[in-house]
């Protein structure tokens, strides 16, 4: 009996030592937490393709942008002194009028609920705009939307870069393209204040630049420049040509 005992002590011993050294294996393979733990936790499958947390907060954003921009263009061509602002303004209802049509129909495949108004820092830059009036409207109506468009131009190429769905991707696309078309208009008016952008962007950056050495005074030599060897029969063309910049062509209504 008691070598049967010592025996069962032994085997019990050698189970417990096992599962021991097992444990961080299994419990390590089972810990959440990591980017692609995250990723596939907030992932759902569709026929198009994975659908991401950050894919759904896309649609979410482009519907929101909508929701303000739209009518901010519409005040702005009934109500500015300038046809430049008056210009931005009909681009961003063109834009915003198309893109709302292709995320509710995007969000509608996906099973996506999007917001019916904007939120209230939307709606506050839209009191904040019917307030104004002149010269201050226009600066006003400049740089709150061209710093509205720079912060969704990163979320955009994000997406655009991430994505596993195809429907995303294809928005992200055309959202891409009206998005610039709206900054380029929105520059073309002469009010956006680049100081205050640049500002603004390096108190919230958290790395140091890094780059070549500021200029001394002297012309640095002069590179040589990339080109082609071989055939040069090229089919593609440049996406925008020299000279000063112009709204980018979405081929849209």
């Amino acid at each position: 009996m008691r070598r049967i005992n010592g025996t069962a002590l032994i085997i019990a011993a050698l189970v417990a030592t096992v599962g021991a050294l097992a444990f961080p294996v299994w419990s390590y393979a089972d810990r959440s937490g990591t980017g692609q733990d995250n990723l596939n936790a907030a992932s759902v499958g569709t026929q198009w393709g994975p659908l991401s947390a950050t894919d759904r907060d896309f649609l979410v954003r482009v519907r929101l942008a909508g929701l303000w921009e739209l009518p901010a263009g519409q005040q702005a061509i009934e109500r500015a002194p300038s046809k430049a602002i008056k210009d931005a303004g009909d681009h961003l209802v063109v834009g915003h009028t198309d893109l709302d049509k292709r995320v509710r129909d995007v969000s509608a495949k996906l099973g996506v609920e999007l917001p019916n108004q904007p939120n209230d820092q939307q709606q506050g830059w839209l009191r904040e705009l019917s307030a104004a009036s002149g010269q201050e409207y226009e600066r006003k109506f400049a740089n709150l939307l061209r710093n509205a468009h720079g912060k969704v131009f990163s979320l955009v190429a994000q997406v655009r870069h991430t994505t596993r769905n195809t429907l995303v991707r294809q928005l992200a696309t055309d959202t891409n393209q009206t998005v610039l078309d709206h900054i380029t208009m929105l520059e073309a008016t002469g009010f956006v204040d680049f100081d205050a952008l640049a500002n603004e962007a390096a108190g919230g950056a958290t790395a140091s630049p890094s780059g070549p050495p500021p200029p001394n005074g002297n012309l640095p030599p002069q590179p040589a420049p990339a080109s082609p060897s071989g055939d040069q029969s090229f089919t593609s063309r440049p996406s925008t040509g020299p000279g000063a910049p112009t709204a980018i062509n979405t081929n849209r209504p």
